[in-house]
C-alpha cells in the first residue's frame, strides 16, 4: 500500500473536521443550556411529603426564633448594646441565608422537575455564598467584640460604641457581597454539558463544576483557594479571640463572673463550631473526593438546621435575652388583648 503525501492530507481534514464537529457541539450545548435540573432528594413521594412537612416547619421556627430576637434587641433598651445589635444584625443574615435556598427546595419537593434557569442558578449561588461569607465576618466581629468586652473592659465603651458597632456591621455585608465575585464569576463561564442535572438541591460550586465539558484545574484551584483563605482565616481569628477570652475568665476570681462570660462566649462558640465543623467538610476543596451525598446533606445541615440552632442556642443560654423575650411575648399578648399593633 502506498500512502502518499495526498491521503495524509486528507485524513488530516477528516481529523480536523471532526474536532471542529466536536468542539462545535460543545459550544452549541453549552449555549443551549438554559435551565439546571436538580435531582434533589430520590425518595418515594410519600418521604418526599414528609421531608416538605419538616423543612417548612424548620423554616417557619427559623424565621420566628430570629424575628424574635431582632424585636426584642429593637424593643428593649437594654439590648441596645453592640453584642447585642451584631446578634440582631446575625438574626436578620440568618433570615436571608435560610430564604436563599429552602424556599426554593419546598417547591421543588412537590414538583415533578425540579428545575432552575440559568440565571436563576448562578442568583442563588451568588445569594447564598455572599450570604454564607458575611456570617464568617459577622461571627469574627462577635468574637472581636467579645475580646474587648473580657480582655480590655476599661477601653471597650470608648473602642466599641454603638456608632462604629454599626460601621463594623456594614463592612461585614459590604465585604460579604463582594468577596466571592470571581469564583461565581468563573463557573458562569464555564461550558455545561448537556445533562444539566445538579446532584444537589441547591446551585452549588462542586456540582456545577463536574457538570463542565472541558476540565477546568484554574477555576476549581481558585475557588479552593478562595475558600480555604476565607475559611481559615476568620477560623483562625475566631478561636485566637476566644482563647484569650477563656484565658481573661480563668483569671476572674467570682465565680458568678466566670460563670456570666463562660455562658455568653460559650453560645458564640456553640454557633461557629455548628457553622465551621460543616462548612470545612464540603468547601476546603469542592471538587475532590467528597461523594454527592454526603456534600448534601452536610450542606443541608449548616444551610438548614444551623440558622434554626442559633436562636435557640442565644436565648436559652443568656439571661439577658431571656428577659427580653418574656417582655415581648407580654407586649404581643397586652397588644392582641387591647386590639393594638405593636
Amino acid at each position: 500500500m502506498v500512502f502518499n503525501h495526498t491521503d495524509f492530507y486528507d485524513t488530516h481534514l477528516v481529523s480536523s473536521a471532526l474536532k471542529t464537529n466536536e468542539y462545535s457541539s460543545i459550544n452549541n450545548c453549552s449555549n443551549a443550556v438554559s435551565k439546571f435540573i436538580f435531582l434533589g432528594f430520590p425518595y418515594t413521594w410519600e418521604i418526599q411529603i414528609l421531608l416538605f412537612s419538616v423543612f417548612s416547619g424548620t423554616y417557619i421556627l427559623t424565621l420566628t426564633g430570629n424575628l424574635c430576637i431582632i424585636y426584642a434587641v429593637r424593643w428593649d433598651h437594654r439590648l441596645q448594646t453592640p453584642m447585642y445589635i451584631l446578634l440582631a444584625n446575625f438574626s436578620f443574615l440568618e433570615i436571608c441565608f435560610i430564604t436563599s435556598t429552602v424556599p426554593n427546595m419546598l417547591a421543588n419537593l412537590l414538583s415533578e422537575t425540579s428545575t432552575i434557569s440559568f440565571y436563576g442558578c448562578f442568583l442563588q449561588f451568588y445569594f447564598f455564598f455572599s450570604m454564607g461569607t458575611t456570617e464568617t465576618f459577622f461571627l469574627s466581629a462577635m468574637a472581636f467584640d467579645r475580646y474587648l468586652a473580657i480582655c480590655r473592659p476599661l477601653h471597650y465603651p470608648t473602642v466599641m460604641t454603638v456608632q462604629r458597632c454599626l460601621r463594623i456591621g456594614a463592612g461585614c455585608w459590604v465585604c460579604g457581597f463582594l468577596y466571592f465575585l470571581l469564583p461565581i464569576y468563573l463557573i458562569s463561564q464555564l461550558l455545561f454539558c448537556c445533562s444539566k442535572k445538579i446532584d444537589h438541591f441547591l446551585c452549588d460550586p462542586g456540582p456545577l463544576m463536574k457538570l463542565s465539558c472541558v476540565p477546568a484545574p484554574a477555576t476549581e484551584t481558585i475557588c479552593a483557594v478562595y475558600n480555604s483563605v476565607l475559611i481559615f482565616s476568620t477560623f483562625l481569628f475566631i478561636t485566637s479571640s476566644y482563647t484569650l477570652v477563656i484565658r481573661a475568665v480563668l483569671r476572674v476570681p467570682s465565680a458568678e463572673g466566670r460563670h456570666k462570660a463562660f455562658s455568653t462566649c460559650g453560645s458564640h462558640l456553640a454557633v461557629v463550631s455548628l457553622f465551621y465543623g460543616s462548612v470545612m467538610v464540603v468547601y476546603v476543596n469542592p471538587t475532590a473526593g467528597n461523594p454527592a451525598g454526603m456534600q448534601k446533606y452536610v450542606t443541608l445541615f449548616y444551610s438548614v438546621l444551623t440558622p434554626l440552632f442559633n436562636p435557640l442556642i442565644y436565648s436559652l443560654r443568656n439571661k439577658e435575652m431571656k428577659a427580653a423575650l418574656r417582655k415581648l411575648f407580654r407586649i404581643v399578648r397586652f397588644s392582641q388583648r387591647h386590639g393594638r399593633n405593636i
